[in-house]
């Protein structure tokens, strides 16, 4: 595939720190290397949906260093709408893959690279082998659920926002002898709330992985009282559910049901049960926005580069990953469909055992991740 002349670009799903970077990274690796041409797609899917096409060509005078420190991505981006089943304005669905499929032959495309989270790749994968695309992925979320890469582009920029809050909450926290929750990202894993937790010298952790209990969460907060504390951080992820299993969603407009609110119901049942006051902070989109960490413009630079390096290579249908301290690919296959969640035996949860973190009963744990719905990644 090393004649590959046109290739395309795009960034699907929630916006996250380090997408530019990836960007940047391709564009230098196809242009400088290759001699390619690379072009942008707006809107993620919908830039080749959309009549007529959105995209941008792209050179190296757009991608000077500075582009790394932005957050967000350049070319934009959507999480709403599948091609196979697109809302239209009157309210009925129609099947639009063919119109992407069309854009891609309109715009001469070779090949894709996708950045996206594992919704993004298996849609965007079945377009592509509708129309018979050559693409490769590439692994973005804040949430770091993706199957087989052990970091996402976005995931240590959006820990290092916790963690930040974590440390202004603190001092606020001792001056009024207060108990702080803070409410973090990360759908139905809890990778944000467990590394931050850890970082961010949290007294409890609560991860969707692991049931938990109101009193073994009182027991906790009463300890660091006895110990001579007058203060506590009790870091939770939004996919928590309520002691007796039920999920804490927020419905917004046009009816789509989100996480959210799981931080409030806790306050409100620890505030009758502990002897100090409760106080919340959601942190929300925070975590998606603001300059990206060193590791994700260091990811996002390394699976750019071995992206265009697998078109080069002729191997498609792959996702590059991150393993053992280095860049690999997978077969996109192996990841879709497969939630990568929390080890509760895994060495974050014996971490934060050992410097005294409540994170619920993993004895608890044993029998919940045997349920069907529940898939703990490697």
């Amino acid at each position: 595939m090393a004649d590959k002349k046109r290739i395309g670009i795009l960034t699907s799903g929630g916006d996250c720190a380090g997408l530019n970077a990836a960007i940047r990274a391709v564009v230098h690796r196809a242009i400088r290397t290759y001699g390619w041409e690379v072009y942008g797609i707006r809107d993620g899917s919908l830039g080749l949906m959309r009549r007529p096409l959105e995209f941008e060509k792209l050179d190296l005078r757009l991608f000077t260093g500075n582009i790394l420190r932005m957050g967000g991505t350049i070319l934009g981006t959507t999480n709403k709408g599948d091609p196979f089943a697109f809302p239209m304005p009157d309210g009925t669905r129609k099947d639009m893959s063919q119109d992407f499929v069309d854009g891609v032959k309109e715009l001469g495309l070779d090949a894709l690279i996708v950045i996206g989270g594992d919704g993004s790749m298996r849609i965007l994968r079945q377009l592509c082998q509708r129309g018979g695309i050559q693409m490769v992925g590439i692994p973005k979320t804040i949430d770091n659920d993706v199957h087989l890469t052990e970091y996402s582009i976005g995931f240590t920029t959006a820990v290092n926002v916790a963690v930040e809050a974590l440390d202004r909450l603190q001092p606020t926290a001792a001056s009024h002898h207060r108990v702080m929750i803070l409410e973090v990202m990360g759908r139905d894993a809890g990778h944000i709330a467990l590394n931050s937790g850890i970082a961010g010298g949290a007294d409890v952790v609560l991860i969707p992985e692991i049931p938990y209990t109101l009193d073994g969460i009182v027991k906790k907060l009463n300890e660091v009282r006895d110990e001579g504390r007058n203060h506590a951080l009790v870091v939770v992820a939004e996919g928590v559910k309520t002691e007796d299993g039920q999920k804490v969603t927020l419905t917004w407009k046009g009816g789509e049901s989100r996480y959210g609110g799981i931080g409030h119901w806790l306050s409100d049942r620890l505030a009758t049960l502990v002897q100090a006051e409760t106080r919340v902070t959601v942190l929300g989109h925070v975590q998606r926005g603001g300059m990206p960490s060193m590791r994700d413009r260091l990811i996002g630079s390394a699976f750019g580069v071995h992206a265009v390096d697998l078109l080069a290579a002729g191997k498609v249908d792959r996702m590059v990953a991150w393993q053992n301290r280095g860049v690999v690919d997978v077969p996109i296959d192996d990841v879709v469909g497969v939630y990568r969640c929390v080890d509760p035996d895994g060495p974050l949860v014996t971490t934060a055992e050992g410097v005294g973190i409540y994170v619920g009963d993993r004895q608890a744990a044993q029998s919940h991740r045997q349920r069907p719905d529940v898939k703990v990644g490697e």
